[in-house]
């Protein structure tokens, strides 16, 4: 019996089963073929989100950000770069407080940026500050 784990795909919210000995393989989509585990950052939104964090098997680390925070804006690439890093063990993705601001409270967001590791759909881990992306995958990595 192969083990698998569920992914949502990051572009149509699929969820699809994966086995864990081919996650490395680039794993697409059943529904849209897009890619699953490609490394990116996935743009989260209130229709989205919670979704995207439960229904994932696999870690997922969440930037809570602002398109009018300086620090955000300077640790975008980083963030980027930590995505590239952690996959396919750790899915990043990002959601812009100002326009959802329903799930920022929920999590208790009082300032940007501030990243949450989620797993099974629970917080894990949560830091707050810009950082650069060996110390975001040294950070996921720990509480994943």
């Amino acid at each position: 019996m192969n083990d698998t784990v569920h992914v949502t795909c990051p572009n149509c919210a699929g969820i699809n089963r994966v086995q864990t000995a081919k996650m490395a393989a680039s794993p697409v989509c059943g529904r849209c073929e897009s890619p699953l585990l490609s490394g990116s950052v996935t743009d989260l939104n209130a229709q989205t989100f919670d979704r995207f964090i439960t229904k994932n098997d696999l870690p997922v680390l969440v930037d809570f950000w602002s398109a009018s925070c300086g620090p955000c804006q300077m640790m975008a690439p980083a963030y980027s770069q930590a995505a590239t890093l952690l996959a396919p063990k750790i899915r990043l993705a990002k959601l812009q407080t100002d326009t959802n601001q329903a799930i920022a409270s929920r999590y208790a967001i009082m300032s940007v940026p501030t990243m949450i590791l989620f797993k099974g759909g629970q917080e894990a881990g949560k830091i707050s500050g810009a950082m650069d992306a060996a110390a975001i995958t040294s950070w996921a990595k720990l509480h994943a």
